[in-house]
């Protein structure tokens, strides 16, 4: 290669780093184009240095069987607890062998969630350089927001959050709508993750509502004050969703690159990528739009009867948080350090059924734990298995044998067995291997008063026949 040369060739440019890809044949038309015009080498391959494509990211292998160990934090006390601890720690295993996970744990509340080397709810999942969106799952930042009403009356609270919550499928209908904040609108539009236009319209229409399934809205009286407390549970809806369906088709492109070997479910983007920092930006940014729906229906239950509002905290268990280097994906756990987030406060919930108490806890910050503790009381086995169980009685009668005092509404009208106490672990078991491994310090109860479940609430487009046989 000489100041000399006549031409700028094919090996003059693999020379200078470049390798055939669609930028190869204009770096060599703009290196002859600026040769022609003048320009010395040196200015030229400067000048070029653009079209460089990136170095080729490594392929990783999978980590070998047990080769990366994951903490155990739960018991097995019954014949079902064994099947589920069992199956538990199989998935977990499976998913230990992604390439990026460093460390794991499970929780009291662990349950599979999907086919086995699926990260189970109730795990977590260390990765370094990795954002994993199948480990936070689709329900990004489902979370739980308490409010202090201080003496407010509980049934007036459930009444009036009873007209202005919504659950189920869908939306707000237009002139029903809580507001969206212009910045938060401009920020998700300036993220290449957020800015389509069923984003645009979900982030707005979605906002004040809770979904289905097992959120709800809680009404309790605070052991330590005796005051009332609202509590809601629920993620970020159809922006979160339409997130993660993004998030996972860019990961699957890295996942056939780097390691095709690793399950589909486990697909990652490399934090230190421009998709990569573009993911954990719109992780934020959905996190801030989901507490503004959670705020947005305490504010307006507080306001419609007149009750100040004493103390409010939140907390999400499906989202991704990063220490150092290194990224935790919590399906279904808490954050149980301090400054997790730059709005904790040190206190977070734990539901358990909805007839028993939300515990407020302060985390430990656990080694064993990976810094987390459980979100709720998890299951031992799926929704249509527990209605196996209890045919012959109707989800009418197990609501009067299961709740009696209490006042328990479902939006969607008809009661849903799925979401009764006995389809969860026991209660007592998980408040005692918290206790046992040492994962959290429980500073009250709140009792509860009654709550509105989400429930089986079918589509709208759903036959009125189809959604007969839901339930």
């Amino acid at each position: 290669m000489t100041d000399t040369q006549t031409e700028i060739t094919s090996e003059l440019l693999k020379s200078w780093g470049h390798t055939p890809s669609p930028a190869f044949g204009k770096a060599l038309a703009e290196g002859q184009a600026a040769l022609t015009a003048g320009y010395d080498l040196e200015q030229i391959r400067a000048k070029l240095q653009r079209l460089v494509p990136p170095p080729a990211l490594p392929t990783l292998p999978l980590h070998g069987v047990g080769e990366i160990p994951f903490h155990v934090n739960i018991d097995a006390q019954d014949a079902d607890e064994v099947k589920n601890v069992e199956d538990v720690k199989n998935t977990m295993t499976m998913v230990m062998r992604t390439p990026t996970v460093v460390s794991g744990a499970i929780m009291p509340d662990a349950c599979p969630a999907g086919p086995i080397g699926t990260i189970p709810v109730g795990g977590v999942v260390a990765a370094r350089n990795a954002l994993h969106p199948g480990m936070h799952s689709a329900d990004i930042c489902c979370s739980v927001m308490l409010s202090n009403l201080g003496d407010a009356d509980p049934k007036a609270v459930l009444d009036a959050a009873q007209s202005i919550t919504h659950f189920g499928p869908g939306g707000r209908k237009q002139g029903q709508r809580f507001t969206v904040s212009q910045k938060l609108i401009d920020a998700f539009a300036a993220n290449p993750f957020l800015n389509s236009q069923k984003m645009r319209r979900m982030m707005v229409e979605h906002m004040g509502t809770q979904g289905d399934g097992n959120h709800f809205l809680f009404v309790g009286k605070s052991r330590a004050t005796g005051d009332t407390c609202m509590i809601t549970h629920h993620g970020s809806r159809g922006p979160g969703a339409v997130l993660y369906k993004y998030g996972m088709e860019v990961a699957e492109k890295f996942r056939k690159k780097l390691s095709p070997e690793t399950l589909k479910q486990n697909a990652w983007i490399p934090a230190d990528t421009q998709e990569g920092r573009d993911y954990w930006d719109a992780l934020q940014l959905i996190r801030k739009w989901t507490k503004v729906n959670h705020s947005g229906l305490h504010q307006a239950t507080a306001d419609a009867i007149g009750a100040g509002v004493k103390d409010r905290f939140w907390n999400e268990h499906n989202f991704v948080f990063k220490r150092e280097d290194v990224y935790y994906h919590g399906k279904g756990a808490t954050p149980a350090w301090n400054d997790y987030a730059s709005d904790a406060t040190g206190l977070t919930l734990i539901p358990l059924n909805m007839s028993e108490p939300v515990l407020v806890v302060r985390g430990k910050d656990r080694d064993h734990g990976l810094g987390f503790s459980p979100h709720g009381a998890g299951r031992n086995y799926s929704r249509s298995e527990h209605k196996r169980r209890k045919v012959g009685i109707t989800p009418e009668q197990l609501l009067m044998a299961e709740t009696a005092g209490l006042d328990i509404r479902f939006h969607a009208g008809p009661v849903d067995a799925s979401e009764l106490p006995s389809s969860y672990k026991c209660a007592d078991t998980v408040v005692e291997q918290i206790k046992k491994y040492d994962l959290a310090e429980i500073t009250d109860y709140i009792d509860p008063f009654g709550c509105i479940m989400a429930g089986d609430c079918p589509p709208p487009w759903m036959s009125r026949k189809a959604r007969k046989g839901r339930r």
